[in-house]
């Protein structure tokens, strides 16, 4: 990533269009370098400007922003995508994920919510407004605690306290204020448990988790 994070908004409606690139361009560090109308658009831009960072809808007209992702991530992976959209039913969550968007946050989040959120992808970080997670977590909310496996048994007890509240549907920043320790401090312990339980994004930590039983403390 380079030091001032280039990022390219794609959205089929002009006042969103604007209205992200007003709040993103105003941030130091942040360079809104293109906005795109159509998914096919994204993908050329893409290619052409590269960015770091690409704030993603899923209703594209031509090619949909799902699609737009998964040709994006495939001729440029070290592309980090933040889909932003008015969804936030199960499926378009999991299909999103499953291009490879890092992030998912709905349109009614607030400026600092999402300016937190294209930080977070930058960084590699998974991150999802509270009420994807809560779909999530009600994905999996009806299946039986399974035995975990072995990966668990390799967490350190702090680890697997954060899983815990991770499952639970706790941010970064939540879980930091709860066990009084940093965000940053919170980030590199996901990280090391999202490698110990192999997985590469947190939807897919939540729901190992979720299966083995943790998290339902609320």
């Amino acid at each position: 990533m380079t030091e001032t994070l280039r990022i390219l908004i794609a959205d089929d409606h002009p006042l969103v269009r604007t209205g992200l690139s007003t709040i993103l361009a105003g941030v130091p560090g942040f360079e809104v370098v293109g906005q795109a109308a159509t998914g096919k658009e994204a993908i050329d831009l893409a290619a052409t400007l590269r960015p770091d960072v690409i704030v993603m809808d899923l209703q594209m007209p031509d090619v949909s922003g799902v699609i737009a992702t998964r040709e994006i991530l495939s001729a440029q992976p070290e592309v980090r995508i933040l889909v932003v959209t008015l969804f936030a039913d199960e499926d378009s969550v999991l299909l999103a994920l499953r291009a490879g968007a890092r992030g998912y946050v709905l349109k009614d989040a607030d400026e600092q919510e999402l300016i937190e959120a294209v930080r977070a992808v930058a960084r590699g970080t998974g991150v999802f407004s509270e009420a994807v997670t809560n779909r999530l977590l009600d994905s999996v909310s009806g299946i039986s605690p399974t035995k975990p496996d072995g990966a668990f048994s390799n967490l350190t007890e702090r680890e697997h306290e954060i899983l815990d509240l991770l499952a639970a549907g706790r941010s970064n920043v939540q879980i930091a204020r709860q066990l009084s320790l940093s965000p940053k401090t919170v980030a590199n312990y996901t990280s090391t448990i999202f490698a110990k339980l192999q997985v590469t994004d947190r939807a897919a930590a939540i729901i190992k988790a979720r299966e083995a039983g943790l998290g339902r403390g609320g």
